[in-house]
């Protein structure tokens, strides 16, 4: 979609009548109501005043780029005014506004639209634009302006400043590289205005320089840790909460939106002057940094399936805990109405399984779609997973439908082409419809069964196993949590034993409980390593033993990480051999746990966890073997 598909002539004027920011705001939707594009003026003008109460949309050098997104906007539309005596508009310098670009949203708006807005923003910053605009005779004449002056696409292999990869790589090596982030409370105008502004000023100054923007369509133009790492600055220009602890040890300056607009030759100058930013701590900062990296890292498949286990958890959490609770009253409590306790044992159970519970797979489900297709995955995911917890289908009847629900609306929302005037219509009515009534007809009619019939037989093997059956389990499932600290593999076990302690057999809590106890071991081993060998760590790396052993408690495996960074052949295995004894012991003593998380902190809630003292036995043991294992493998620092 081009700006010039959105900016029609009759909606351009070349003299406006109005003299201050009220009358020119009511001209131009006057145009949007003429044209069909606005249904409800009055409730357009609200959008538009109570974004300017936000911040003015005055952005200086003489534009303005007021914008309301709202129900009463019935399609994506520009309108422009021109006046060359000025309007009485509070602007960011100043000056008066002689460039009016109004633009209407719908409140449902996509992102195509928002990628356009985002190039109109970059395009008012030309100067040779501003002038044609206020020298231009007819509407055509303006049109024709800002055809020509558009980006085109950049071509494969060759930069936007017409440079080629190799020329780009070759240049920054020599040069000075600034990272920024910009963001407005709406991310629409001045996010992108702020980045053309430092872009512009980098290059006029010979630096390298890469902005992300926190616009409405999310964070585009993501900066890695390889780039942040190599910056020698960063600027932080917005008027919203960001967060900083990526930027740990950098040089960072945090200004509003609007100073990055107005002078950002300076505030490029003051960056490298910065303070150094100290947030997070030096190993806090390794092991968040580590995190990050193994995310960015992870298959596709992996990442979506952590975005529907993520968010599965707190549910999983609060209602096993709950349902512990309940246990806490007697067993059987809360389904014997003689005992004095089944009203309070009762409603703990409605909660925590009755309800928590019951969303755990719609959840999973829905989350893992909306992972792949966005926020229109989301609702044939929710139904696809409640659907598979009905049919009795399962945590791999909700993975399985939210991968489906995913897809699904993703080839909905990008196959089908609208015309305009019903585009408004994808997000609420034809991708919900079409997406759910697929995902619930073949969740209905050709998986469900067989998935039911495979989770069945899965849990009867798991139920007769015996017991050198379940101290292998616990061996592999030990292993596999310390083998990557956060990585596919340990993202594999725990998804199983998540999944498992959702069916609310005592096979799935004794599973869970031997992969929680696994991954605290790690850290845990590293920490008691540094303790009992001292003199084959540096003092930095002895601190550190101290957080991880903090970490290790609250089951935070990735506490391991930077240890393993450092010796990967020494360290990995003594984990790997700790944590795998760990879970052989916890299934061997019958432990069990109905919380997926919380580490020793579990231990104070009633019935949470079963077999309590061998529980944290099993723990010690392994953090031992851990811990002596990779003390004896280590060299003394002086040797």
């Amino acid at each position: 979609m081009k700006i010039t598909e959105l900016l029609q002539k009759s909606r351009i004027v070349l003299n406006v009548a109005a003299k201050d920011k009220q009358g020119v705001l009511e001209e131009l939707s006057q145009l949007l109501i003429k044209d069909g594009i606005v249904t409800n003026q009055n409730e357009f003008m609200q959008a538009l005043l109570k974004r300017e109460e936000e911040g003015t949309t005055g952005i200086g050098e003489g534009i303005a780029i007021p914008h309301g997104r709202s129900r009463a906007v019935a399609r994506p539309a520009l309108a422009l005014g021109l006046t060359h005596s000025g309007l009485d508009y509070e602007s960011l310098d100043g000056q008066p506004v002689h460039i009016v670009f109004m633009i209407a949203v719908p409140e449902n708006a996509d992102q195509e639209h928002l990628h356009v807005l985002a190039a109109l923003s970059r395009l008012l910053m030309d100067e040779e634009v501003r002038k044609g605009l206020l020298a231009a005779q007819s509407a055509d004449e303006i049109l024709a302006l800002i055809d020509s002056h558009s980006e085109p696409e950049e071509e494969q292999g060759v930069a936007a400043n017409g440079q080629t990869k190799e020329q780009a790589q070759a240049e920054s090596a020599r040069t000075k590289k600034i990272v920024a982030i910009t963001a407005c409370p709406t991310g629409i105008a001045h996010t992108y205005m702020a980045a053309e502004s430092l872009e512009k000023a980098a290059k006029q100054l010979g630096y390298q320089v890469k902005v992300e923007t926190q616009g409405s369509v999310g964070a585009e133009n993501v900066l890695s840790g390889t780039e942040i790492q190599e910056a020698d600055a960063v600027i932080i220009a917005a008027d919203k909460k960001v967060e900083l602890d990526r930027f740990h040890g950098k040089r960072v300056i945090e200004v509003s939106v609007s100073s990055a607009i107005k002078d950002p030759g300076d505030l490029i100058a003051k960056s490298l002057q910065a303070p150094v930013f100290a947030g997070g701590g030096d190993y806090a900062d390794q092991v968040a940094r580590a995190k990050e990296e193994k995310k960015a890292a992870m298959p596709a498949f992996y990442k979506h399936l952590m975005n529907g286990v993520s968010h599965m958890i707190p549910l999983v959490t609060a209602g096993g805990l709950l349902i512990a609770i309940c246990f806490a009253f007697g067993i059987t409590a809360f389904k014997d109405p003689h005992s004095p306790y089944y009203t309070i044992a009762k409603a703990f159970m409605d909660i925590g399984g009755g309800s928590a519970f019951a969303l755990m797979i719609p959840i999973l489900s829905g989350f893992i779609a909306m992972s792949i297709a966005d926020r229109p995955g989301l609702t044939p995911g929710l139904v696809g997973g409640m659907l598979a917890s009905s049919i009795g289908a399962g945590f791999l009847g909700g993975i399985i439908s939210g991968f489906l629900a995913g897809y699904v609306a993703k080839w909905i929302r990008d196959g089908i082409r609208l015309p305009k005037n019903f585009q408004g219509l994808m997000p609420v009515l034809i991708i919900p419809f079409f997406s759910t009534a697929i995902v619930g007809l073949i969740m209905v009619f050709v998986l469900g069964t067989p998935i039911k019939d495979l989770m069945q037989l899965l849990t009867t093997g798991l139920k007769n196993m015996g017991a050198s059956g379940s101290i292998g389990l616990g061996l592999l499932l030990g292993a596999m949590m310390a083998f990557d600290m956060g990585g596919p593999i340990n993202k594999v076990a725990y998804t199983f034993a998540t999944g498992m302690l959702a069916s609310q057999t005592d096979v799935g809590y004794s599973i869970m409980a031997a992969v929680m106890a696994a991954g605290m071991v790690p850290p845990l081993g590293m920490a008691l390593s540094t303790f009992i060998a001292r003199n084959r760590y540096s003092a930095e790396e002895r601190e550190a033993g101290k957080a991880a052993a903090v970490l290790g408690i609250a089951f935070i495996t990735e506490g391991a990480i930077p240890f393993a960074a450092r010796d990967p052949f020494r360290v990995i295995p003594s984990i790997v051999i700790g944590s795998a004894v760990t879970g052989a012991l916890s299934m061997l003593f019958h432990c069990t746990l109905r919380a997926p998380h919380g580490g020793i902190f579990v231990l104070a809630v009633p019935q949470a966890v079963g077999n309590v003292g061998l529980y944290a036995l099993s723990i010690l043991i392994g953090a031992i073997v851990s811990g002596v294992l990779v003390s004896i493998l280590k060299k003394p620092i002086s040797a």
